[in-house]
């Protein structure tokens, strides 16, 4: 009995001992306003944007741009283009009246005679090349969004090069080191592989010609 009474005290003493494990904390366990908000609105506005057809998830810079042109490019609800993406348009232009992949030349070689910059570079419409951007722009979104080709970077890139050329030429340069002329024309020439080399040396040339 007695040895009884002393097990007893010994496991009360135990488990007086033991620390208490709460639960029920006393306030939420996630910090919600260390949620990265903006990441939230720039998803919810790719997810509406009309040429996000698909739900391959697209890299963070063409979500952004998606997000950005969700409230400017509008969709055809009849006309598709690349990969079923719809039509869009931007502006006074539509996808499929600069649709490169409609020509018989190679993308590179419709770039540099479709989106050729009036002389002097400063005198071009850059509202015109904007808007011809936008377009691609939310035509690759599309594209990525179901997983299709990617060989509309080559005139995107392009298109991305002469905006930021005739920007610098007008004496407003974009700030941002991925919009820089030199960043971009790398961008065009690494994914042009195939292309022949006179048009990639075009491609250098009007790099360097920012007046």
């Amino acid at each position: 009995m007695r040895a009884t009474s002393a097990l007893a005290l010994a496991l009360t003493g135990t488990a007086a001992a033991l620390p208490t494990i709460p639960f029920i904390a006393p306030t939420d366990v996630i910090n919600i306003t260390s949620t990265n908000t903006a990441a939230i609105v720039a998803r919810q506005s790719t997810a509406k944007a009309c040429f996000v057809i698909g739900s391959t998830t697209l890299p963070a810079e063409t979500a952004d741009i998606a997000a950005s042109l969700a409230s400017t490019v509008t969709c055809s609800t009849s006309k598709k283009t690349i990969s079923g993406v719809p039509d869009v348009t931007s502006g006074s232009t539509t996808f499929s009246s600069i649709d490169f992949s409609q020509s018989s030349q190679t993308p590179l070689q419709f770039a540099l005679s479709k989106f050729a910059t009036a002389s002097p570079l400063a005198s071009t419409d850059l509202q015109t090349f904007q808007d011809q951007l936008n377009v691609y722009q939310a035509t690759e979104a599309g594209i990525r969004s179901v997983g299709g080709s990617l060989a509309i970077k080559v005139p995107k890139f392009f298109l991305e090069m002469q905006v930021s050329r005739i920007q610098t030429a007008q004496g407003n340069p974009p700030t941002a080191a991925g919009l820089q002329v030199d960043h971009l024309r790398d961008k065009v020439l690494k994914n042009a592989p195939k292309e022949a080399q006179s048009l990639l040396n075009q491609v250098t040339q009007l790099a360097t010609q920012l007046k």
